[in-house]
């Protein structure tokens, strides 16, 4: 690019400037960049700033500046921002729950401006706690844990879910949606010489030959695998998706993991097929989700012994928060030597975070 060094602007707020951005991230940006930080005002992972004052600031001050990272605190930067913001060239979404909400990306892209985004940070530690929950409820340690807690050390019968369908080495495994987390669990799969069936309507084709799985239907996910991960998204396409009809596809035998969002599956109707007994789940995520008051009380969910739960915990680790901002400069540092981005936000990511068509 230009022979100047180029010039990034961090808007966020004070918790994301002293948590976020380890020190040596900060000098590795310094070696390609200079920077600086607009503080913004209060914010959370899912609030965007309303505040038209600071809107207007951060306008005024993105002038001379090349590149621009997002995350807590900052306005939506919109066609008005970026306007005013002649010599952008990308914009990067730190942390947002995957919906670009602090970033018009249609108005970045009619300017020419490259979008990315590296809320996947936190992907790595839950496609770490999918594989485990996989294991998990193969053993149904669950119920093995429950006798414990009862007084019963006894050994598993012959007769046992785990004992029966324990191993994962050599299973079918199928995951509902396929990406960042999906991925990586492939991966982490491997090892074990499992099957792998994916559904995803938003992944590319060649994705499949690339990654190495069976690209296939929901249905085939569901009536034909060992065990079921679901990676998909909340979105209004999604809520819902997994309901009695597709729940009462699993084969006897068969477990099913959830680290997604607890809206994506029937609530109802999962507590009723886990009620007949000849399936397991592991689900760090349920409707209603731990965070809403009341989550849990006497639902019959944490009463059920083919059941293991976690309190959506899979993605909160101390390591996420920083990786949010190395993989941020990794990003910038390809953008600004020439190479390209891995993690854009395009009309195909978009889509599937927004629950609409995509067109290929």
């Amino acid at each position: 690019m230009a022979d100047s060094r180029p010039k990034v602007l961090l808007a966020c707020n004070q918790h994301v400037r002293h948590n976020y951005l380890a020190a040596a991230d900060i000098e590795r940006l310094e070696g390609f960049a200079d920077w600086d930080w607009f503080e913004c005002e209060g914010g959370g992972i899912y609030d965007t700033n309303e505040d038209p004052a600071t809107a207007k600031k951060l306008g005024d001050r993105l002038g001379d500046f090349d590149g621009l990272v997002v995350c807590h605190g900052c306005p939506t930067v919109d066609a008005a921002i970026l306007d005013r913001a002649s010599g952008l060239k990308i914009v990067g979404e730190l942390e947002g729950d995957r919906f670009a909400s602090r970033v018009d990306v249609e108005a970045a892209w009619e300017r020419d401006i490259c979008t990315v985004d590296t809320t996947n940070g936190s992907s790595y530690p839950v496609a770490e706690w999918a594989l485990a929950l996989i294991v998990i409820a193969l053993r149904n340690a669950g119920a093995h844990f429950r006798r414990i807690l009862a007084g019963d050390v006894s050994p598993a019968a012959q007769d046992d879910f785990g004992y029966i369908h324990g191993d994962l080495t050599g299973k079918r495994v199928g995951l509902i949606g396929c990406g960042h987390i999906g991925r990586r669990l492939i991966q982490f799969l491997r090892p074990f010489a499992t099957e792998i069936w994916v559904y995803d309507p938003y992944l590319a084709r060649e994705m499949a030959d690339v990654v190495g799985f069976l690209k296939t239907s929901l249905d085939n996910v569901l009536s034909q695998c060992d065990a079921i991960v679901c990676l998909a998204p909340h979105t209004p396409r999604t809520e819902g998706m997994i309901g009695r009809r597709e729940l009462d596809l699993i084969r006897s035998g068969s477990v099913l993991v959830n680290v997604s969002r607890g809206k994506v599956i029937d609530s109802a109707a999962l507590v009723a097929r886990l009620k007949r007994g000849d399936i397991v789940a592991a689900l760090d995520v349920f409707d209603p989700d731990v965070y809403e008051e009341n989550a849990y009380g006497d639902k019959e969910i944490i009463q059920l012994e083919n059941v293991f739960l976690s309190p959506h915990i899979a993605g909160v680790t101390a390591a996420s928060y920083p990786r949010f901002f190395k993989l941020m400069v990794d990003e910038f540092d390809r953008f600004f030597h020439g190479h390209e981005t891995l993690f854009d936000l395009t009309p195909r990511s978009i889509a599937n975070r927004r629950g609409s068509e995509f067109a290929e």
